[in-house]
């Protein structure tokens, strides 16, 4: 949603301000995984171009590493209001009924959130007890399993943050801003 805020861009809370950072710092390793694969992908093109010889596993290792990269941005996404934009729909809406509307999607996401990291957590015991690996280079695929668990559950606590958020912007009848974020 971009309407103007009239709370600011940044977190005024303690706890905003710490999710900010972290959620910054995730979200740069995120960029920096994104590129390496970018780079993987490139060297391993090339080998195969020039010399007939890619990087063994390369699909595999650009699965994982893009895998882990989107579980790193979604925290500051979320923390941005980026996730969950009725803009198109709601543009001419009523504040308070763009405030609802974000309350609600901030709920879904929470428990669509606690969801996954539930299941998540299964499904890497289910990996490790099958010892279940990648089909070109042997990866243990239960090895991406607890960083993942561990993005997905930052994730679960940023939302529970931007629940709270909604929920007092909208009882003080605030507007928000999907375009600037909390600038950490």
């Amino acid at each position: 949603m971009s309407e103007d805020r009239t709370d600011g861009a940044r977190p005024a809370d303690r706890a905003g301000r710490a999710l900010g950072v972290i959620s910054r710092w995730l979200a740069i390793l995120g960029g920096l995984l994104l590129c390496a694969m970018a780079a993987l992908t490139t060297v391993s093109v090339a080998g195969r171009a020039a010399l007939s010889a890619p990087v063994p596993g390369d699909f595999e290792l650009v699965a994982i590493g893009t895998g882990l990269a989107v579980f790193a941005f979604l925290p500051w996404c979320q923390l941005n209001r980026g996730n969950v934009l009725v803009d198109f729909f709601m543009i001419r809406a009523p504040v308070r009924a763009r405030l609802f509307c974000d309350l609600v999607g901030g709920l879904l996401y929470l428990a669509i959130g606690v969801l996954l990291t539930w299941r998540m957590i299964f499904g890497a015991l289910d990996m490790y007890n099958y010892a279940e690996k990648s089909m070109t280079i042997n990866f243990p695929r239960w090895t991406t399993f607890p960083p993942s668990i561990l993005m997905l559950a930052f994730l679960v606590v940023v939302v529970a943050y931007t629940v709270r958020r909604s929920w007092r912007d909208l009882r003080a009848g605030r507007t928000v801003d999907s375009g600037s974020g909390p600038g950490v």
